[in-house]
Parts: structure tokens; sequence; C-alpha cells
């Protein structure tokens, strides 16, 4: 398999990749996200698509120093500015941010820079092949988030697997009961908005997740027979 230049020393995204709601109301978000990390999320995105600048500036040193603190990783999504400023561990990118050899430029060799895949095989490639640590495909679910994107077959997460040593995120209306499905397809990770942060219990619904991905590694862990 192809691997992306200098990705072995940076953490990897896998589990649970919880991304955020539009919260306007700070307390209220880090009180979510810490459910959310204490349920078993092992990464946080930042997206807020409805915050001022200096609002989101001001929720992302807060999410910052929360992750910091439970040993999680903190991304930002999109702003590669607003990721650099606030020291986060990295940025997400879609295909209308910036390049990804720019964010490499900006952030620098220790940051984890992922990149929206969508439905593409060929975008994974060129990503990969510009120093992505992880890439993400979807939706592979009709998404209330955003319900215009593109469906993805499962499939995709088996082929970039085969072809690629980084990190392979699924994303789009994934819920608890579907996330077996995608484990199982290839899938390191989980990106979720609304099964997470929507649900009536964070922590509980995180927990779900959490399980699913213990309960998939268990026959790979027998077939190795350790």
């Amino acid at each position: 398999m192809a691997s992306s230049p200098l990705t072995l020393a940076r953490p990897a995204i896998a589990g649970l990749y919880a991304l955020t709601p539009d919260l306007l109301d700070t307390d209220v978000l880090a009180e979510r996200v810490a459910a959310a990390i204490s349920g078993g999320a092992t990464a946080i995105q930042y997206r807020n698509k409805l915050a001022s600048p200096p609002l989101q500036r001001a929720q992302a040193l807060v999410l910052r120093d929360l992750c910091s603190s439970a040993n999680a990783i903190f991304i930002v999504n999109d702003d590669v500015d607003l990721a650099y400023a606030v020291d986060a561990d990295g940025v997400h990118l879609g295909r209308e941010d910036a390049p990804l050899a720019r964010a490499r430029q900006r952030l620098g060799r220790a940051a984890i820079i992922g990149a929206s895949c969508y439905d593409s095989l060929e975008r994974g490639a060129a990503a990969v092949e510009a120093g992505a640590d992880y890439i993400a495909f979807g939706s592979f679910f009709p998404s209330v988030v955003k319900p215009e994107a593109v469906p993805a077959k499962p499939s995709l997460l088996t082929a970039a697997k085969a072809r690629w040593n980084v990190s392979v995120v699924a994303i789009g209306g994934i819920t608890a009961a579907a996330a077996s499905t995608l484990i199982a397809a290839g899938a390191d990770a989980l990106a979720v908005i609304t099964a997470v942060f929507e649900a009536p219990d964070v922590a509980t619904a995180a927990r779900t997740f959490r399980e699913a991905f213990t309960a998939g590694q268990a026959p790979a862990r027998q077939r190795s027979g350790t």
C-alpha cells in the first residue's frame, strides 16, 4: 500500500470522530463535547457554520483546552488560519478550502491534516499524494447536516484501505446501528454529528459507537491468534 509522506509520527484518527453542532452557547457546546469525550470520542472536530469569527475563535480555544486535558485530538474544520491561531492539532479540508500543501506549510509537519474525498477514490489518491493524514468518504446515509451530499458506497472504504496506509474516515448520516457495517468495510473512524450531539444522553451515544469499534476489532484479533 502507498503511504502518505510524513504521517507516521502523527497520531492517527481512529474510532469515534465527533464533529460539533452549530451551537452558539459556548458553555453548552463545551458540556456536550466533554460528554462525547467521556463516552469514548477520540477526536473532536470544531465545526460551527453559524458562529461569527470572534465566537469561532473563542469556542475553538475552549475546546482545544478541553481536548488537551482529556488527551483527545482537536481538529478545526475548513479554516487553516483558525487552526493555526488556536494551536489545534490539525485541520480538515474540503474541496473549496485551502490546498493541502498550503495547509501543511502553514501548520507544520506535526499537524494532522484530513481531506474530504466525497465519493471519489481519485480525490483520495490526490489527497494522499499531497500528504493527507486521513481521507474521509461520504455521505453513506442521508444527512440532515448536508442533505445535498453525494451518496457514497461502503466499497469505497474497502478500496481505500487496500490502496493507502492512512486513516480512512466514513461520514454522513451515520447512526450507531449502521456503525458495524462501515467498520467492517474498512472505516478506521466514523465522523458523526447528529447521532452523538442530538442524542438525549451524549456520553451514552458516544459509548455505543466506541463499543461498535471494540466489537469490530475482536474478530481480527481472533484471526491473528492474539
